[in-house]
């Protein structure tokens, strides 16, 4: 869900811990601050992001705080003698770091119980969906490659965008105003 409503990288969540996560914000501060996560890490080699640009603080919708607020509840009842203690937020059943392949494995599980088919689909899909939801409901493409941490719009637009409805129809609307038919006079 974070993946998907974010767009964060699977690389950055799996390096993301609790004293990075704010699940309240700071409403009535001034000015006021909504529940975030501080995307400052990864699980890359030496442990930085991608780039300097996808060093950033965003902001979780109320879904995302939902789900935390639940993951952090299961997480403190699952622990037990055999608990690492490591502040990660998603963290094996032991509380050690997931690799990449722990995270593919679940995310088959869960595509397994929907329509979507698992050999088709990674972790990575999350993202590029997150990139073309938020396009196709008219946020700029610069505001979107901020959001994902891209060094400029050019990896936004080419690699991650995928149009929703790929009709442009700019040119047509325009048209029809400029070159009225009789029909519509």
């Amino acid at each position: 869900m974070l993946a998907l409503l974010t767009g964060a990288r699977t690389e950055e969540l799996r390096a993301l811990t609790w004293d990075h996560v704010d699940l309240e914000g700071s409403p009535d501060s001034a000015p006021s601050v909504p529940p975030f996560v501080a995307v400052w890490r990864s699980v890359r080699t030496g442990g930085d992001t991608k780039t300097k640009k996808s060093r950033r603080t965003l902001a979780l919708p109320q879904r995302c705080v939902d789900a935390l607020l639940d993951h952090l509840a299961a997480q403190v009842e699952a622990q037990g003698d055999s608990w690492s203690v490591t502040g990660l937020v998603f963290a094996s059943t032991t509380g050690t770091e997931l690799d990449a392949h722990n995270v593919r494995r679940a995310f088959r599980k869960i595509l397994e119980k929907t329509d979507l088919d698992p050999r088709e689909w990674t972790p990575r899909e999350l993202r590029h969906s997150f990139v073309s939801l938020l396009s196709d409901n008219g946020i700029p493409v610069e505001e979107i490659s901020r959001l994902v941490g891209h060094s400029s719009t050019v990896t936004t637009e080419t690699i991650y965008r995928k149009q929703i409805r790929p009709v442009l129809q700019g040119g047509a609307t325009a048209m029809n105003r400029i070159f009225a038919s009789d029909k519509e006079a």
